[in-house]
């Protein structure tokens, strides 16, 4: 499935100190009725709640990191679960020593300081579903 998307604007914000970071995201997509888009952010946390998809069992494995850590990169799209906007991004964290920790970003994950960006593309949003090959809530195919 491929779409080419028209960009229609660009959000940019900060998120507040202490918040946690996905659900913060996902009631500013909820808030601004945004289905359709493409995230990045950077600044640091307090600490991290990070998930990998273990392929094999098709269920996620829990990483919690609890100390500051700068945001390296932070990259996701804004879709349809279920009839409600969800954020789904990965992500990549450094400590003081620049050892790195990644994945999906998960619940938990409070703010120090985020600036994201989130840029908004007009058109039916993707909506995600239950993929019965990997077991993960992909984008549906279109019909």
């Amino acid at each position: 499935m491929i779409r080419t998307l028209k960009p229609v604007g660009i959000l940019m914000g900060r998120l507040p100190y202490g918040a946690d970071l996905l659900a913060s995201l996902n009631q500013i997509c909820a808030e601004k009725k945004i289905t359709l888009g493409r995230i990045e952010a950077i600044g640091a946390v307090q600490e991290a709640r990070l998930q990998y998809y273990d392929q094999g069992k098709k269920q996620y494995q829990n990483l919690r990191v609890k100390r500051p850590l700068e945001i390296v990169s932070l990259v996701g799209n804004v879709s349809l679960k279920e009839d409600h906007p969800m954020v789904h991004a990965h992500i990549c964290l450094a400590d003081d020593e620049g050892n790195a920790f990644g994945g999906h970003l998960a619940p938990g994950t409070i703010v120090f300081a985020c600036e994201f960006t989130l840029q908004l593309f007009e058109g039916p949003a993707f909506e995600r579903g239950h993929d019965t090959q990997t077991g993960l809530p992909l984008w549906k195919p279109e019909d």
